[in-house]
């Protein structure tokens, strides 16, 4: 094991944090937070506004709050899912699909608790349940609550209810479009609070908006897809059966390539196809126009991916993320913290560090369950001669005549292998979530501020 005193410390500067260095990323993202709230609160000041509405009483008013702000909430799903640029550059694509996932839940709550108080309150309101002899309205709204539960609970159980990720995506898309028609139908069928043009308009605007999302997500982006296909000219197996795809593009090559980035793949299907996976883009833009997927086979799909053959045509949507040393020049340092195919996207960071002859130290922290399977283990050692690069490996199993770290990345191995200089230094993490969860606990007890810890989201899914 290396001494961790025996790092080259480059000259120091005052910027370490990513965002820090950026104020026009922050104008970004607080901008972006205030047109979602704008986005739910136009909602109600647009209903209230004109001629004062008759009150039902406050539990019938607060009723119909809670199913107009739900509403608002599910149209602003697809504009988190849509992969709009502007709306990913300052948080990260996988931050925003984790907010999608819990605001949905909030959504879901909302409609709810709106059916609830009616039908504590106002059950003469709810008319029949049958839907044959129901209100049409009525029985679009039930429509639209069954479509988000069965969307949501299809979502989180996924993997339980053994659902193929392909065919959850089209379920997931077709329960979003007839759930969302179906309240559009119910609020206007109802007519409260929209007796008028204007205010009908206002749920116009909004249907428009979502099928222009729509619109350009399914339709418009895998048409510009279509007329920048790749090819595949290299399939490469690494250890821990993870296979590198090189694709050469025959089209417009990547904008905008930030090392760690990811893109969504689609591997001999039509861009229009809904069958496509995220993957980081393993090598760094420095060797553009190419680039390349290390790809390990977790499912059906990305096992069948490790087999492509060369000459094969590829979509390629991207890039995405923001789990990038791009966003991190001004650091003294970095330390890096993979598991597994988590050391992906670490990867490309290293390599575009390598390609950059950059000086400063790094510490790689990799955590495996054995050394054979430790993906791209040759290629680290082969890149500590030209970086000032430290791998500390984590072997869970370690051959006999292991004088490394074994078990799990904990507090031990992090106290041993950070030497109290990186505490200001960018963390990087990726890895399974159990895993991520754990480090930074550990590290925030460790003295590590939060807002220098940068986590890559291991499944979008």
């Amino acid at each position: 094991m290396n001494d961790p005193s025996a790092f080259q410390k480059p000259a120091p500067t005052d910027k370490v944090h990513p965002l820090e260095r950026a104020p026009a990323v922050w104008a970004h993202a607080l901008g972006i937070l205030f047109l979602g709230v704008l986005a739910l609160g136009v909602p109600f000041a647009a209903l209230i506004a004109g001629e004062p509405v008759p009150s039902g009483g406050f539990s019938w008013d607060f009723s119909m709050g809670l199913g107009f702000g739900a509403l608002a909430m599910v149209t602003l799903q697809f504009a988190l899912t849509g992969r709009l640029r502007w709306i990913t550059h300052p948080f990260g694509a996988d931050i925003v699909y984790l907010s999608h996932r819990y605001l949905s839940w909030g959504a879901l709550a909302l409609m709810l608790a709106h059916f609830a108080l009616l039908y504590v309150f106002h059950q003469p309101a709810l008319g029949v349940l049958n839907p044959l002899e129901a209100r049409w309205e009525l029985t679009a709204g039930r429509v639209s609550l069954v479509c988000f539960i069965a969307l949501l609970v299809t979502s989180e159980m996924r993997k339980w209810l053994r659902l193929r990720y392909e065919w959850w995506r089209v379920l997931h898309l077709c329960l979003a479009m007839l759930g969302f028609a179906a309240a559009i139908a119910h609020v206007l069928g109802v007519g409260n609070l929209t007796d008028t043009p204007e205010k009908r308009l206002l749920w116009l605007g909004a249907t428009l908006a979502w099928s222009g999302i729509l619109v350009f997500t399914h339709l418009v982006r895998p048409w510009i897809l279509s007329r920048n296909p790749w090819e595949v000219v290299a399939n490469s197996a690494e250890r821990g059966d993870v296979h590198t795809l090189e694709l050469a593009p025959l089209g417009r090559p990547l904008k905008r390539w930030k090392p760690g980035q990811f893109a969504w793949l689609r591997v001999e299907r039509s861009p229009f196809s809904l069958v496509e996976h995220p993957f980081t883009i393993s090598t760094a833009p420095e060797k553009g126009p190419n680039i390349a997927f290390s790809i390990k086979p977790l499912g059906d799909h990305s096992k069948a991916l490790g087999q492509t053959t060369v000459g094969a045509r590829a979509y390629v949507d991207g890039p995405y993320g923001a789990f990038s040393v791009d966003r991190m020049t001004g650091a003294n340092g970095f330390v890096m913290i993979a598991g597994g195919v988590g050391v992906t996207p670490i990867m490309s960071n290293l390599h575009a560090l390598d390609a950059r002859q950059d000086p400063r130290p790094v510490i790689l922290i990799y955590g495996n369950p054995t050394l054979d399977v430790a993906a791209f283990a040759e290629e680290l050692d082969a890149m500590r001669n030209r970086l000032n690069l430290r791998v500390v490996h984590v072997l869970d199993d370690p051959p006999d005549g292991w004088d490394g770290e074994s078990g799990k990345i904990d507090m031990g191995v992090l106290r041993r292998h950070l030497p109290e200089e990186t505490r200001d230094w960018p963390h990087l993490l990726c890895g399974p979530g159990p895993m991520l969860v754990s480090v930074r606990a550990d590290l925030r007890e460790l003295g590590v501020p939060e807002h220098h810890v940068d986590y890559e989201i291991f499944e979008l899914a």
